[in-house]
């Protein structure tokens, strides 16, 4: 029960990390583009829960709509929660059955290339304000980040998946 509970706890802050760690890139990244720090999030809440399909609209300025913005932001927690449970999992798996550890790693990239993938695709019509290299440096920032926490509560993780580093 002990070892779920530490699972579970560390699987909460891995998604919490990952989560922060992309809104503020994009937060940044709108920002320095001058568009505002909620244009790349606020875009995304209204084609998710609005339903804008209109590409043109991208090089319009519009107005912030808060809802679409809040519902955005709690769909990506919840999915960055659920993808942090099932990574520290996942770990838990590789430490419980050393033999594994290699068949969890390539879960895991798999997971991150699925998902920089699936963003990619799900975002095309956005292309010209959210573009690929964001998409990527944004996933690998926030596996960065988790993954340094993970290694910090896991002494001995990454000898687990490579042992010649450990």
């Amino acid at each position: 029960m002990l070892r779920a509970s530490r699972t579970m706890r560390e699987g909460i802050v891995v998604g919490l990390i990952a989560s922060a760690s992309v809104a503020v890139f994009y937060s940044a990244f709108d920002l320095l583009a001058t568009r505002g720090t909620l244009y790349t999030v606020d875009l995304l809440g209204k084609a998710v829960f609005r339903d804008l399909r209109d590409p043109g609209i991208i090089g319009l300025p519009i107005q912030l709509d808060p809802t679409a913005i809040f519902w955005y932001n709690g769909l990506h927690l919840l999915t960055s929660l659920a993808i942090g449970l099932f990574v520290t999992w996942l770990i838990e798996q590789a430490e419980r059955f050393p033999a594994k550890a290699h068949l969890v790693l390539l879960i895991i990239v798999a997971g991150f290339v699925v998902t920089i993938l699936g963003v990619g695709w799900l975002t095309t019509p956005m292309r010209a304000v959210l573009p690929w290299w964001s998409i990527v440096v944004a996933n690998a920032l926030a596996v960065l980040l988790a993954g340094f926490y993970l290694l910090q509560k896991r002494p001995g993780l990454l000898g687990r998946f490579f042992p010649f580093a450990g």
